[in-house]
C-alpha cells in the first residue's frame, strides 16, 4: 500500500496541474471536488472544502481549508535549478533556499496555498 497524504484545495484542476509539474500522475477518479495522484512513492488525495468525507465540517464547526505548514517533502537533485524551473511556470515560493545540517530546502505553495517542501540532501 502506498502512503497517502491529503490536502484541501480550492481548485481541483489547478492543483492537479501544479502536482503534475512536480512529477505526480493523475490516477483518478475525479469526482466533483476530488482527485487522486501518485508520485514520489506517495498517493496524494485532493479535496475541495465540502467534497466527500474529508471535506466535511468538523464536529466543532470548523470548515476544512487550505494552507498551514504541514507538508510533503520531495527530494530533488538540484534545489536551485528546480526552484528556477518552477518559478518560471508561475509557482509561488513561500520560503527561499534555507541551508541546514542535512541539506537545503525551500517551501513552495500549490494553487490553494498548501506548502510543499523541496529538499536536496547535503
Amino acid at each position: 500500500m502506498i502512503p497517502g497524504f491529503r490536502y484541501i484545495v480550492d481548485d481541483i484542476p489547478a492543483a492537479v496541474a501544479f502536482y503534475r509539474e512536480l512529477g505526480f500522475e493523475d490516477v483518478g477518479p475525479k469526482v466533483g471536488g476530488f482527485a487522486m495522484l501518485d508520485g514520489h512513492g506517495l498517493r496524494l488525495f485532493l479535496n475541495a472544502p465540502g467534497a466527500g468525507g474529508a471535506g466535511h465540517v468538523a464536529d466543532d464547526g470548523t470548515v476544512p481549508s487550505p494552507g498551514g505548514w504541514g507538508r510533503i517533502q520531495i527530494v530533488v537533485a538540484d534545489l536551485d535549478e528546480e526552484l528556477r524551473r518552477l518559478v518560471d511556470v508561475g509557482v509561488q515560493v513561500r520560503t527561499s533556499r534555507v541551508d541546514g545540517v542535512g541539506g537545503a530546502q525551500a517551501v513552495i505553495e500549490d494553487p490553494a496555498g498548501n506548502p510543499v517542501e523541496l529538499f536536496t540532501p547535503a
